[in-house]
């Protein structure tokens, strides 16, 4: 029994202490005087009875009510029912309040916004009300009967009833009431009155009336929910009302929906203003505050505001409600509709029911209750089988298995429910429900008898409403268990009665009376016996165990029966000894061990093998399971939800192996490197769960140990069901029973229990925290959670170790062993935080928890001594059987400087390779070798995936590619180990990510990063590949060539610098063969260096060099090696010039060739022939330099057969020169003389250069265009598609507007075409010079010059390097992208900027080609000349001249103008320790890439592949040959480079030039040939250069791992198959069919070109007939000549018809041919002449009859040979070259004079077209003619291209030579 009410008070209206207008309560009177002993006064009263505030109101307000709640110290609630009513002011009162101060009570009252009346004495002008309040204070929560009972007092008052208000307080004090079971009690006041009180049948639940039904109303579903999850997840809640009930009533609803669990936070349902800072608490709460106070809860950042009024919730931006998981929240919603609004279901109905039954509010209200319970059971179902009884006696002590819990349930991400487990009401729930012996109600039913219901009725909504009506019924039964009976009889007040004018105020009461009332009832308590109610308790039923709240499939990994057959056979067989069983099913296990079941059943089968809690292995066998294991754990998150990490510790302790007599290695040594161990959470989990094992088995002991031992098993198989809460629920229904001294016993062994596993938890946890190696502290402070764990609180991860175990770090430093102190330190302080927390939880006593203190740091030395030894036998162990190492083929003379490290490749961030989108297998990771070579960096393995198969990975490149380097900390794919790894970039787009094994020592891998760097930047460049190989040396030599730019000055010696001036002053130099010194002498420092007469100081400006500084080798150089050099070959193929002035043409040459530079004097970087105007002398050549930067003044390299317009090239301006004459000239400068005459030479220069072209010879000063004719104007070439129409362009447009100025004046067109050459100005300069904008700027166009300057904008070199590094992080990113698809690829090349910069150089290339064709000359002159400028030039020539698409062109074209002209190899790729700080900058690369993209747009126009390009690419970067090494000839030739293939011919040594290398490998393959090779010889192509119209290379993207990159073609050509016919086990062929993977085969490889393959076929066909196969060229050649005359007969006009016959037709004209050899040369006849009559113009009749017979120039066989007439003659070489005899053929059919070495040569060494020879002419004798011939013999061929000097042996001879070549000439 409880008293109805404790407390009754009067509270009345007081003036303010402080004065203010505002007035406060005041307490009257309180009955009982003095306090309860069992429940104090509440304080604040006063406060809570006009929470708005105590205001006096000009009107008489109706009275009010309304029930306020307050929470004491001990978290009781006390309900305050407050009844208040208005009486008039007292004069007194209101004199007090006016005369003090009515001033601030008249602003007071303005602000309150109420009406001010006059305070006058008089009545009259206006009547003051204040408020009283009748304050009932109880601890039950009967509203009803508080606001009757209050009623009854009010009425008695008013009415004046003639009853003793004592009386009836006095019983209202002594009224007590039972507290729950159901009963209902009938109470009277003494005034007439009868009240029912019913109290519910079970205490547990709440009493909610109407109060959920009218929140759901007032909020909706929505809202509510999201409420309800929020004071779940304990975040801060406030409601706001106008009404004081309502608040009370919303406050109440949302706890009962809350219910089971209660809420532990501050509960407010009516706050009263002058409390308002509350709100601003940092704890959660559920607070209500009248509307009124809005404004004052706008700035509350983290507070969700409910508006009942509005029907609104707000949650803040910075508030995240996580919502119930799914599907729990929609079928939480959906039922919820249901109830509330029964009609939705009916709403679409054709004939609605006429009438529907609504519910009443009260059972609506229950409805609604009973859908948040369900709800609950569905939450926690099966919530008791995750309870932990830690301690049974004195009290239960109950730990919930959270991760458990969540686990089984699948909500293991779930943030609502982890959010819940983790709250304070959870905590509760657990301490109150997980009690096992305990009164039971609605919810404990349900959630154990119900659930397999709720599951059934999940898709019927019919089936869930009538479940939900059930619990209503059953709620509100526990409301009303009497519903009819309940009938009261309470006096009320009048209507209106508030507005009479009552006799008297409220009068004072007599406490005597009262109190003597209240006495009276007390003292009849006391004689009573206490009424003890009888609680029901019972063992609380546990209820079925739990599901999954989804079933989930978990994707790929879901276990079928098959996948377990696989784990427990491959665990039998490892524990039978059959390792290669074991080893074949192990890839599938660890496969299958992806999934949950799997990995339990991994734990259960190897509990099976061990006995005694021991299993000792073999090595091989503890090495299987040690695997597995770490498999499993891998995936365990720090929580170990699936129990997986728990299954296996007991496990990780009982296997081991002995490593050497008393040294035992358990399997805990290696299985430490997983989070779940440093997890606090998990270790007192799995504490708690194993006391709850040892305490059940304490009381389960006895019963078993009485029963006679053949009944043994069938009682203990009955006591193994009952789970620890079942026991402990009868020791607990037992213990009141018991002895005192037996209770205490069972005290005691519950505590020693507790205590000896806290002890043996105290061992586990050193097991697996300390590290084998106990220096290793790397490992500790990668693991999560040591450190941190002073703060740990019950937070799930704490992964801050780094940061707190850095200190103690520190701390111990003075320790010698610091590093193992801190080790054990962290797990000392780890395990002692733990047994703390444990001991102190379980209660166990203080002196055992001092002890445990006292052990623990002992236990964990013991265990690192034991560990040393551990380790110190493991390291003698023979390693892990690991795969075979795979060696990589070497190229011959590369030679293995570091043999394999075992690594790991990764996955980088290109997907194929990974098995990604392409749809390829997982390559990666794999497992193998990293090797470093004297060439390349090679990784060699398998792919670590079994399933892939054993397909060899290979990924490599040149060490010289490499352009980043860094270290980096990895998981090992296998056994997720941290190790060291290493990433290596290379600039032929490779990256190898690689992580070492555990066995490669960190020396080791620093060996490796210090060999590879000293292999990548040797200290000389004679340290390169290309050097050492075939030497012996290594790179070990000193070093020549110092760290500045330019080459070292400092080792020319003195006679050298003699003999080069004797040089300077011969005219003609002796021919002597130029012999480089042997390497003995090159390794030593040049004699007498040290009294050098010149010490030139480094910092020379190179214009400064005189001719005295010249070159060592000078004095044996000759110039007819100059003049074999690609340049001059090329020269006098241009006809531009001649090399000396005695020659006869000489003075008609408008250009000739200088010998000024031959001794590199004047600029070291350009070839020591160049071509100048014939009218400049060279003298004035080195003045001219003077101008221009590093002294490259402007030479030509190219003249237009047609225009005859030439291209010139030179460095930058010096400031000084041309753009100092176009300066303003009113600025002498002090140093006039000397710039003068060198701006003057230059502008003689420029002059003679615009006069050396043929239609400005006049230099007239006339340069105007009138000398074109039409034809020339019209635009000879052909673009990318469609020829573009519209001659007319922009007038007067500056040239180079275009391009600086982003297409300004005239666009091209829209394609990206640059406009026709209309768009130059008509009134055409004669040489535009191209220059930089930055360079010409405030130049003033000289309107009477000839020449022009075009500024533009370029990039510079570091630009090129910036955006190649960018390029390279595209094409081969480091890791994946963060959104993976084609678009983040596109976004980075974007940001590379690398195609933007192809698109300006291919712009001006087609500019300069279009100045060209016009007939204008162009001086290119940008930066230093050596890099863009060279760019462009090449690119300009390319796109002008046939020659150069070429296979011999282009090499030429590469030779001339990147090797000769001098761009800086060696400097530009970083070939040395010098240039390592440069980097590495791919000028060259860039250039290929725009051959590349014109090579796309023009297919058909070049000799050569585009796997020509990206050889050419890979090998300029590779350092394998000499061909691009050093920055220009001069280096070339100090080193003896340049000539040495001249000298001795070597033997089969390796190629050491890329261009020997790639004849040799064309005469085998046609990798380098295109065989859509179908040129137009006049062809001037204009590609397209918008960015749109450019295309990523893919030698950026490609790579092949099957062998490498494909570049070195003696390492990719793999083993040759054998046929598939001739097997050689003579079985049946098998299918032909193979499988392609992308990026792993190289397709052109696995699947030819179908020409490729005929070629092949014809081959083998050859060779199967016996006859010697031809190479592929003449077989190809034949077949093209044989394919245009059929085109021909077929009336197909065009050459090109070849390529859209189809394959049958190459196989019949390939037919034919075999048949008849001979023909072939009949054949030649017609199609050259109709070749010829086809064409117009003379040039292009030449060039298309030199095509055409270069097709025969390969023939060999004699049938195939026409000789009309043949015999021997001295031929004169090229200028400066000797006579040499010579066998000549004349060949009539082919119309070519051709010369052999010898008579019986095969192997024609030279061809001279008839159809170029203009005449043949009487001779002279020359230098070096035979003595004694006759002058007579001596004969001339003139061709288009040059003069050949011939001699015949005798004059007859001569004659009839003269005589046959005229008659040939005069047939044709």
């Amino acid at each position: 029994m409880a008293r109805l009410a404790d407390y009754f008070v009067l509270v009345a209206f007081g003036p303010h202490p402080r004065g203010s207008g505002e007035g406060q309560g005041q307490i009257l009177q309180r009955f009982p005087e003095k306090d309860w002993e069992d429940n104090p006064f509440p304080q604040g009263i006063e406060l809570f009875c006009q929470p708005s505030g105590w205001q006096l109101c000009p009107e008489r307000n109706p009275p009010t009510f309304f029930v306020a709640v307050l929470t004491d110290i001990n978290s009781e609630r006390h309900y305050c029912a407050c009844l208040t009513f208005w009486e008039p002011v007292e004069p007194t009162q209101e004199a007090v309040c006016t005369t003090e101060d009515a001033v601030e009570r008249e602003e007071e009252a303005d602000e309150g916004g109420q009406v001010r009346l006059l305070t006058t004495t008089s009545a009259q002008a206006g009547q003051l009300f204040a408020p009283k309040t009748l304050v009932l204070v109880s601890r039950l929560d009967h509203a009803e009967v508080f606001r009757n009972s209050l009623g009854l007092i009010y009425a008695i008052h008013v009415e004046g009833l003639n009853v003793s208000l004592e009386n009836v307080i006095g019983n209202l004090l002594t009224c007590t009431v039972p507290l729950a079971g159901g009963s209902q009690r009938t109470i009277s006041l003494g005034a007439g009155d009868r009240q029912v009180i019913q109290t519910p049948l079970a205490d547990s639940l709440p009493i909610s009336r109407c109060s959920v039904a009218l929140l759901f109303r007032q909020l909706g579903i929505t809202n509510v929910l999201s409420l309800f999850c929020a004071a779940l997840t304990e975040h801060k809640v406030l409601f706001l009302s106008r009404s004081y009930q309502r608040l009370a009533d919303a406050c109440r609803g949302l706890l009962a929906l809350l219910f089971p669990l209660r809420y532990s936070f501050t509960y407010v349902p009516i706050l009263p203003a002058q409390l308002l800072e509350v709100l601003s608490t940092p704890t959660p709460f559920i607070i209500g505050v009248n509307a009124a106070f809005q404004a004052e809860t706008q700035e509350l950042l983290d507070v969700i505001v409910a508006d009942l009024d509005g029907g609104t919730v707000t949650v803040p931006e910075c508030v995240h409600i996580p919502p119930l998981p799914e599907p729990l929240q929609s079928q939480t919603h959906n039922v919820l509709s249901m109830v509330l609004d029964p009609e939705l279901e009916l709403a679409d109905l054709a004939f609605p029911p006429a009438t529907m039954s609504t519910p009443s509010l009260k059972m609506q209200d229950k409805e609604l209750r009973a859908v948040f319970l369900r709800l609950f059971a569905q939450l926690l179902q099966g919530y008791r089988w995750c309870l932990h009884i830690v301690r049974i006696h004195p009290e239960p002590v109950i730990r919930f298995h959270k991760a458990a819990f969540l686990g089984q349930r699948g909500l293991v991400e779930d943030d609502f429910l982890m959010k819940v487990l983790e709250g304070m009401a959870f905590a509760g729930f657990v301490s109150e429900r997980g009690v096992p012996y305990r009164p039971t109600d609605l919810f404990d039913e349900l959630v154990a008898h119900e659930v397999a219901r709720m599951r059934a009725d999940e898709n019927h909504p019919q089936r869930v409403l009538r479940h939900v009506q059930e619990l209503a019924e059953q709620l509100y039964k526990n409301e009303n268990p009497y519903p009819a009976v309940a009938m009261h009889k309470v006096q009320r007040p009048g209507e209106a009665s508030h507005l009479r004018r009552p006799p008297r105020p409220f009068p004072r009461l007599d406490e005597g009376t009262v109190q003597w009332i209240v006495d009276q009832a007390a003292a009849k308590m006391q004689g009573a016996p206490p009424a003890v109610k009888a609680e029901r308790r019972t063992t609380v039923p546990s209820g079925p165990p739990m599901t999954a709240i989804l079933e989930r499939c978990s994707g790929p990994h879901v276990n079928s029966a098959r996948r377990l057959e696989v784990v427990r056979n491959c665990i039998s067989y490892v524990f039978e000894g059959k390792m290669l069983e074991a080893k074949k099913l192990l890839p599938a296990v660890l496969r299958a061990l992806k999934g949950r079941a799997a990995r339990r059943c991994l734990a259960q089968e190897l509990h099976l093998h061990v006995q005694q809690n021991r299993a000792v292995l073999d090595h091989q066998q503890f090495d299987f399971v040690v695997r597995m294991m770490n498999c499993c754990l891998q995936d365990c998150t720090s929580l170990d939800e699936h129990g997986i990490a728990a299954a296996l510790l007991p496990l990780v302790t009982a296997f081991c192996r002995k490593l050497s007599p008393g040294v035992t290695q358990f399997a805990y040594s290696c299985v430490q490197e997983h989070v779940v161990w440093s997890t606090p959470q998990f270790w007192e989990a799995m504490f708690y769960g194993d006391v709850q094992t040892h305490i059940r088995a304490l009381y389960l002991e006895p019963s078993e140990d009485q029963a006679p031992s053949q009944e043994a098993g069938e009682a203990s198989s009955q006591e193994d069901q009952r789970s620890a809460l079942d026991v402990a629920s009868e020791q607990r229904r037992l213990w009141p029973t018991l002895s005192r001294e037996k209770q205490q016993e069972l005290v005691q062994k519950e505590e020693s229990t507790v205590f000896s596993q806290a002890i043996h938890y105290a061992n586990r946890m050193s097991y697996l925290l300390l590290p084998l190696d106990s220096s290793k502290s790397r490992l500790l402070r990668e693991r999560a959670g040591l450190g941190d764990l002073e703060s740990a609180s019950n937070s799930l991860v704490t992964n801050s170790m780094a940061g707190s175990m850095a200190e103690s770090y520190d701390t111990e430093s003075g320790f010698e062993d610091a590093e193992t102190c801190d080790v054990a330190g962290a797990v000392v302080r780890f395990i002692n935080r733990f047994v703390d927390k444990v001991c102190t939880e379980s209660g166990v006593t203080s002196d055992h928890l001092k002890g445990l203190h006292v052990m623990v740091p002992d236990i964990v030395q013991m265990h690192i001594e034991t560990l040393e030894a551990v380790h110190r036998e493991s390291k003698r162990l023979p390693p892990i059987q690991k795969p075979k190492l795979l060696r990589p083929r070497l190229l011959p003379g590369e030679e293995c400087v570091l043999d394999g490290l075992r690594v790991y490749l990764l996955p980088d961030g290109r997907e194929e390779g990974a098995g990604g989108g392409a749809g390829g297998p997982a390559l990666f990771p794999a497992e193998g070798a990293v090797f470093l070579t004297t060439y390349r960096v090679i990784f060699t393995g398998m792919p670590t995936d079994p399933l892939v198969g054993e397909q060899v990975v290979v990924r490599s490149f040149p060490v010289a590619a490499l352009t980043k380097e860094k270290r980096i900390s990895v998981q090992t794919p296998v056994d997720q180990l941290l190790q060291d790894g290493l990433q290596l970039r290379s600039c032929t787009f490779q990256l190898l990510k690689m992580a070492f094994d555990e066995e490669v020592g960190s020396d080791s891998a620093e060996l490796f990063r210090k060999q590879l760097h000293k292999l990548r930047y040797p200290p000389d460049i004679r340290g390169t590949f290309a050097f050492t190989l075939g030497s012996t040396h290594t790179s070990g030599r000193p070093s020549r060539v110092a760290k500045d730019k330019g080459p070292s000055l400092r080792t020319l010696s003195r006679n050298l610098v003699k003999n080069a001036k004797k040089t300077m002053v011969r005219q003609y130099v002796t021919r002597k063969k130029y012999n480089p010194p042997g390497w003995e002498q090159r390794g030593q420092p040049p004699y007498e260096d040290q009294e050098d007469e010149i010490s030139v100081s480094e910092e020379l400006e190179p214009s400064t060099l005189t001719p005295s500084s010249a070159l060592k080798p000078s004095d044996r150089m000759t110039m007819s090696s100059l003049v074999e050099r690609a340049c001059c070959r090329d020269y006098q193929r241009l006809g531009l010039g001649t090399l000396s002035s005695s020659l006869s043409r000489a003075k008609s040459e408008a250009f000739r060739i200088s010998p000024v530079n031959r001794m590199y004097a004047i600029c070291r970087s350009y070839p020591g022939l160049l071509i100048v105007p014939q009218s400049i002398q060279d003298n004035a050549l080195q003045r001219v330099s003077r101008c221009y930067r590093q002294n490259r003044f402007p030479v030509v390299c190219w003249r237009s057969g047609r225009s005859k317009a030439v291209l010139l090239r030179s460095g930058g301006l010096h400031g000084k020169g041309v753009v100092g004459l176009f300066k303003a000239q009113n600025a002498p400068s002090p140093g006039q003389s000397q710039a003068d005459s060198s701006s003057l030479e230059q502008e003689k220069y420029l002059q003679a250069v615009v006069s050396s072209m043929p239609r400005y010879a006049d230099a007239s000063g006339r340069n105007t265009l009138s000398g074109f004719s039409s034809a020339h104007m019209g635009s000879h070439g052909k673009r990318g598609s469609v020829r573009a129409s519209g001659r007319s362009g922009g007038l007067g447009a500056d040239v180079g507007s275009r391009l600086a100025d982003r297409d300004v004046l005239s666009p091209p067109q829209a394609n990206g075409a640059p406009p026709d050459p209309g768009f130059l100005r008509p009134q055409r300069a004669a040489l535009y010079i191209i220059g930089d904008k930055a360079q010409l700027k405030g130049v003033r166009p000289d309107p009477l010059q000839q020449w022009e300057l075009v500024p533009i904008e370029v990039f510079e070199a570091r630009q090129v390097k910036a955006s190649f590094k960018k390029l390279l992080k595209a094409c081969v990113p480091g890791c994946p992208a963060t959104d993976p698809g084609p678009a983040s690829f596109l976004r980075s090349l974007e940001d590379s900027e690398w195609l933007i910069q192809i698109h300006k150089l291919l712009q001006i290339s087609v500019l300069v080609v279009e100045l060209l064709d016009s007939g204008s000359s162009v001086l290119v002159s940008l930066e230093d000349g050596w890099d863009i400028t060279t760019q462009v030039v090449s690119l300009v020539q390319l796109l002008s001249d046939p020659f150069y698409r070429t296979l011999e062109g282009f090499r030429l074209l590469v030779e001339k103008e990147w090797l000769s002209f001098g761009h800086r190899f060696s400097h530009r790729g970083a070939h040395t320790l010098a240039g390592q700080s440069s980097g590495f900058t791919p000028v060259f690369l860039q250039f290929l890439d725009c051959v590349y993209q014109v090579h796309l747009q023009f297919p058909m126009e070049f000799e050569f592949s585009q796997f020509y390009l990206k050889f050419l690419g890979y090998h300029h970067a590779s350092r394998r040959f000499r061909t691009f090494l050093l920055d220009s000839d001069y280096e070339r030739i100090e080193l003896g480079l340049l000539y040495e293939e001249k000298g001795e011919r070597r033997g089969q040594l390796a190629c050491r030039s890329v261009w020997e290398y790639v004849e040799r490998l064309s005469k085998r393959t046609p990798v380098f040939y295109n065989y859509m090779y179908a040129p137009e010889d006049t062809e001037v192509l204009r590609p397209y250069s918008n960015v749109s119209n450019l295309k990523v290379w893919d030698f950026y993207t490609e790579e092949t791992l099957s062998e490498g990159p494909p570049y070195d073609w003696e390492l990719a050509q793999g083993p040759p198959e054998p046929p598939e016919e001739e097997r050689p086990d003579g079985g049946a062929p098998q299918s032909r069919r193979r499988v392609v993977w992308p990026c792993y085969d190289s397709r052109p490889r696995v699947q030819p070109d179908a020409i490729s393959r005929l070629l092949e076929e014809l081959q083998r066909l050859e060779t199967e007939l016996g006859r010697p196969p031809e190479r592929w060229k003449d077989t190809w050649d034949r077949v093209k000549a044989a394919q245009r005359l059929e085109g021909r007969i077929h009336g197909r006009g065009t050459p090109s018809s070849l390529l859209v016959s189809s394959v049958p037709h190459h196989r019949r004209s390939l037919g034919v041919y075999l048949q008849e050899g001979p023909v072939g040369s009949t054949l030649s006849l017609s199609l050259d002449s109709d070749q010829s009559s086809g064409s117009t113009t003379s040039s292009s009749r030449q060039a298309a009859r030199r095509s055409t017979s270069t097709l025969y120039s390969q023939f060999q066989t004699a049938e195939s040979e026409n000789r009309s007439y043949e015999g021997t003659l001295y031929k004169k070489g090229a200028f400066m070259k000797p006579w040499k005899a010579r066998w000549f053929v004349l060949d009539k059919t082919k119309h070519q004079l051709r010369y052999y070495d010898h008579r019986v040569d095969t192997q024609c060494k030279g061809v001279i077209d008839l159809a170029e020879v203009e005449a043949v002419a009487p001779g002279t004798p020359t230098m070096g003619a035979p003595k004694t011939v006759d002058e007579k013999a001596f004969f001339d061929v003139k061709t288009t291209r040059r003069v050949y000097n011939f001699c015949a042996q005798d004059v007859p001879s001569a004659q009839q030579w003269v005589d046959r070549i005229q008659s040939c000439l005069s047939d044709a």
